[in-house]
C-alpha cells in the first residue's frame, strides 16, 4: 500500500467515526422509531399490571402509504421528458417510455417505492442507491458439421470459450463442437439501502454536495471474492471478521421484531473461512489525490486498511427523500418523529383504564389474617364457594369508577395526531357516524380534502426531491452507458432504443396526480370534458379534434384503473394533407420550373467544368509527351557522338 493509500483509509475511518448515521443521535433515535413501529414493551412495566402498547406509529405510517403509493404507482408514466427543441420531440417521447420501462420492468419498480418511502415514514430519511452494474452474459450454442476454416474462424472470435468438442472423418474432417460465448453488457440497478447503512458527513445538506458519503454493508469472504475476481487477498489481509461492530443498536432493532437479527449469522466463521463476515465501505469523498490543489469526487472500496477499487467518478450514486424536510440540513422528521410521544401517553392512559375495568369487574377485598381461605378467594368461577372462619373475614374495597375525562383525553389525542398529520377516521375509512344522510357531496369533499392535503404535501416533497431526482440519474446512465440498441415494448409496439442518440438537456418532470382529488372526481371531470368535446365536435367547431377526443377518452380509461388503453381505444388516423388550390398548384409549378432551370444551369456548369479539367489534363500529358521525346533524341544524339569518337 502506498503512502497515498494509506492517508486515504485513515482519512475514510475518521470520516465513518464522524459521520451522521453511525451510532449517533440520528441513529438512536431512529431504534426508537423501529420499537415504536413494533410497538415493543417500553421498558417500564409492572409485573401484574396492565402491558398494553399502543400502536400509533404503525397505524399512522401503514395510513399513509396506500395513498402514497396510489399518487405515484397508479400510471405509467411516474415523470415526462420535455424536449429541449423541435428535433427532440420523438426522442423526448422514447426517454419518457424507456425511462419508466427501466424502472418498473428492468427493475422492481413497485417494491423500490415501498421500502423507500416505509424508510422515510419510519426513519426519517429513505435512502436508494442507482447505479450501471456491468456484467458478463454467458450463452450456451452448439454447432455441427463444420469445416477446419468455419472451426478455425469460430474460435477465433472474442469471448468464445471450447466445452465440448468432437471430429468426425468422413470425407474430410469435421467438427461438432459446444461453445460459451461471453458478451459483455450492462444495466441499471436500484436497490433501497437500509438508513443504518448509509452514513454522511455531519454537516452536509444534501447528497451531491457532502463531503464524505458511504454505503457501509457486510460481505462474507466469498461474496468479496466474487465482486474483486482480480484481486489476490486473504483473511489475513482484511483484518478481523466477527468484532463488536457487528452488534449495530440499530441494525439489531430492524430485526428484533421476529428474533431474526443477523448477529448469529456470521458463527459460520467458526467453521469456515469463506463465510467470515466484514464491512465493506463503499466511500465517496473529496480530495486532492492527486495534488492538482483540486479536491476531486472519488469512490473507493475498502475492508479495514484493504484496498479493493480507487476510482475518480462524476457522481455520487444516492437518492435521499423525507417527509418533513428541515431546511439546511440533511435529515428531516419522520412521521414517526411527529406521533411517538402520542403513542407512549395513550399506552399508560390505555393501561390506567384497563386496569380500573379489571379492579371494577373483579373487585378488590380487604381479609382478616387467617380467617379465610385464600385460594378459594383468588379463584375466580361462577358460583366459586369462599370458605372463612369468621362472618366479617372478607370486606370488598371500594374501586374508583372509570373517569369521562380520560376517554375525552383518548379524542384529544386523536385530533392531535390528526392535526400533526392529516389522518383522521374520516380518511381512514367509512366512518358510520362521519357520513350521513344528510351529509352533502361538497362537505364529504371538504373533510377529504383538508385531510389529504398533509399527505399531498409529503407526496410533492417526494416527487421534488426523490423521484425526479432518481429518474434523472436513470436517464444520465441510459445516456452515458448504453451504447447498443436495444429492442423493448413500449405502447405495444416493439421500439429499437438508442439512449445514447438521446439530446443531454432534456428537462424532467414528474408526473404524479397531485392535487387533482380523488379518482372519482377525476372521472365526473374527464366525463363532463368528453361530454363537451362531442357535443362541439357534433356542433362543427374546430376547438376540437379526433385526436383530442383519442387523449380525453385514454385518460378517463387511465382513470378507471386500466392500463392498457390501446385495448378499448384506437389511435385515430393523422388527417390527410389539405390539396392545394389551382392558383396555389400554379405557384408551385413556377417554383418547380425555376428550381430545374436552376438545376440545368448547374449541370450545365459542371459539364464546361469537367470538359476544361479534362482538356489542362490532355495538354498536361501532351506537354509530358513532348518533354519526354525531347529528352529521347537528345540521349540518341549523345550516344551517336560518343560512337563516332
Amino acid at each position: 500500500m502506498s503512502d497515498k493509500e494509506r492517508k486515504l483509509i485513515s482519512r475514510i475511518q475518521e470520516e465513518v467515526a464522524d459521520s451522521l448515521g453511525y451510532d449517533g443521535e440520528i441513529s438512536k433515535q431512529r431504534e426508537k422509531a423501529i420499537d415504536y413501529y413494533y410497538a415493543l414493551p417500553f421498558g417500564n412495566e409492572v409485573e401484574g399490571r396492565s402491558q398494553y402498547v399502543d400502536s400509533t406509529v404503525q397505524d399512522t405510517i401503514e395510513w399513509i402509504k396506500p395513498s402514497l403509493m396510489r399518487v405515484f404507482a397508479s400510471g405509467d408514466e411516474m415523470v415526462k421528458f420535455s424536449p429541449h427543441g423541435p428535433e427532440d420531440v420523438a426522442a423526448a417521447a422514447q426517454a419518457t417510455d424507456y425511462v419508466n420501462y427501466v424502472f418498473t420492468k428492468d427493475n422492481p419498480g413497485w417494491e423500490i417505492l415501498y421500502s423507500w418511502f416505509h424508510d422515510a415514514l419510519l426513519q426519517k430519511n429513505g435512502i436508494v442507491k442507482v447505479w450501471w452494474d456491468e456484467y458478463e452474459e454467458e450463452q450456451r450454442e452448439e454447432y455441427h458439421n463444420l469445416t477446419d476454416m468455419e472451426y478455425e474462424l469460430l474460435i477465433s472470435n472474442k469471448g468464445v470459450e471450447v466445452v465440448e468438442e468432437e471430429e468426425v472423418y468422413e470425407d474430410t474432417t469435421y467438427h461438432n463442437v459446444v461453445i460459451k460465448r461471453f458478451n459483455a453488457n450492462g444495466r441499471i440497478r436500484i436497490e433501497n439501502v437500509p438508513p443504518d447503512e448509509f452514513l454522511i458527513s455531519r454537516e452536509s445538506k444534501g447528497i451531491q454536495e457532502a463531503r464524505f458519503v458511504c454505503h457501509r454493508v457486510k460481505k462474507n469472504l466469498s461474496e468479496l471474492k466474487l465482486m474483486y475476481p482480480d484481486e489476490d487477498f486473504g483473511p489475513e489481509d482484511l483484518g478481523g471478521g466477527y468484532n463488536e461492530e457487528m452488534f449495530n443498536s440499530e441494525r439489531t432493532a430492524r430485526f428484533s421484531f421476529d428474533n431474526s437479527s443477523d448477529i448469529g449469522y456470521n458463527m459460520g466463521s467458526e467453521h469456515e473461512e469463506a463465510l467470515r463476515e466484514y464491512w465493506l465501505h463503499e466511500s465517496f469523498l473529496r480530495t486532492d489525490y492527486d495534488d492538482d490543489g483540486i479536491a476531486e469526487l472519488r469512490k473507493v472500496c475498502s475492508v479495514g486498511d484493504y484496498v479493493f477499487s480507487n476510482e475518480e467518478v462524476d457522481k455520487v450514486p444516492f437518492v435521499s427523500i423525507t417527509p418533513l424536510k428541515i431546511p439546511h440540513k440533511f435529515f428531516g422528521l419522520s412521521v414517526a418523529d411527529l406521533v411517538m410521544d402520542l403513542q407512549l401517553i395513550k399506552s399508560t392512559l390505555m393501561r390506567n383504564l384497563m386496569d380500573n375495568a379489571y379492579n371494577q369487574n373483579f373487585g378488590r377485598y380487604a381479609v382478616l389474617e387467617g380467617q379465610a381461605n385464600l385460594d378459594d378467594l383468588l379463584t375466580q368461577r361462577p358460583g366459586g364457594v369462599v370458605r372463612v372462619k369468621s362472618p366479617n373475614a372478607i370486606m370488598p374495597l371500594a374501586t374508583p369508577p372509570l373517569e369521562p375525562y380520560s376517554f375525552q383525553m383518548l379524542g384529544y389525542l386523536d385530533e392531535v395526531r390528526e392535526s400533526r398529520t392529516g389522518v383522521n377516521k374520516n380518511t381512514q375509512g367509512i366512518n358510520a357516524d362521519a357520513l350521513t344522510s344528510h351529509t352533502t357531496a361538497t362537505a364529504v369533499n371538504a373533510v377529504m380534502t383538508n385531510a389529504q392535503s398533509r399527505v399531498e404535501l409529503i407526496a410533492r416533497q417526494f416527487a421534488e426531491t426523490g423521484v425526479k431526482e432518481l429518474m434523472r440519474c436513470i436517464y444520465e446512465l441510459l445516456l452515458k452507458n448504453q451504447d447498443k440498441e436495444r429492442v423493448v415494448m413500449l405502447r405495444n409496439e416493439w421500439v429499437p432504443v438508442r439512449p445514447d442518440m438521446w439530446n443531454d438537456k432534456m428537462d424532467c418532470t414528474v408526473s404524479v396526480a397531485l392535487g387533482n382529488g380523488s379518482k372519482d372526481q377525476q372521472m365526473m371531470h374527464l366525463s363532463r370534458m368528453l361530454s363537451f368535446a362531442g357535443e362541439a365536435m357534433k356542433g362543427g367547431l374546430s376547438i376540437v379534434t379526433e385526436q383530442n377526443m383519442y387523449n380525453l377518452g385514454a385518460a378517463l380509461v387511465k382513470a378507471m384503473g386500466y392500463q392498457n388503453v390501446n385495448d378499448y381505444l384506437t389511435q385515430p388516423t393523422p388527417p390527410q394533407p389539405q390539396q392545394p388550390g389551382p392558383e396555389e398548384q400554379l405557384a408551385q409549378m413556377e417554383v418547380q420550373l425555376k428550381q430545374k432551370e436552376l438545376e440545368i444551369k448547374a449541370a450545365d456548369v459542371q459539364v464546361k467544368m469537367q470538359k476544361i479539367q479534362q482538356e489542362a489534363k490532355k495538354d498536361a500529358v501532351d506537354a509530358q509527351l513532348k518533354v519526354a521525346e525531347l529528352e529521347l533524341e537528345r540521349e540518341q544524339k549523345r550516344a551517336v557522338a560518343i560512337g563516332a569518337t
